[in-house]
């Protein structure tokens, strides 16, 4: 993605980032989130369990994927700063990086939707969930992505 620049004596990005890798990841979260919606939307679930409907839902779907990307190509900007090393753990940072994205560019775009699902009421309770399971997922796919042979380590 960085065409191979450096800045400062370091890679923008590093080789690890790739606009193949980026479109296909926002790509996949939007299909993702668009079979979430008809899923939603067929079952009668309430709004609460979904993105909403019409124009607004499609705009909470494309900031998730979209800033989840952003975040992950921002978390490899902050370890070329660091002098961290591709494919070298950095904890925290490996498993936050995407989520920050995704919350920021909703909170953006659409933050009622943000304060909606994860701030008014209980809904705090979903923010919180999130936060602990996102690193656990993190985990897993990170293994599965490694015993299938696709990443070259576990984390």
């Amino acid at each position: 993605m960085d065409f191979g620049m450096s800045w400062k004596g370091r890679r923008i990005l590093g080789d690890g980032k790739t606009w193949r890798g980026f479109i296909g990841g926002a790509g996949c979260g939007v299909l993702l989130g668009l079979l979430q919606i008809g899923v939603t939307g067929m079952g009668g679930l309430s709004e609460g369990w979904s993105f909403g409907s019409g124009p607004s839902a499609l705009t909470v779907v494309v900031c998730l994927s979209l800033g989840s990307m952003l975040g992950d190509s921002m978390g490899s900007f902050v370890k070329r700063r660091f002098g961290v090393d591709r494919g070298t753990k950095a904890p925290g940072l490996d498993q936050y990086n995407f989520v920050m994205g995704a919350v920021l560019l909703v909170i953006i775009f659409r933050y009622g939707w943000f304060q909606e699902h994860f701030i008014d009421g209980n809904a705090i309770w979903g923010l919180v969930a999130l936060l602990i399971v996102v690193p656990l997922l993190h985990r897993g796919v990170n293994i599965v992505g490694y015993k299938l042979g696709r990443k070259e380590v576990p984390w």
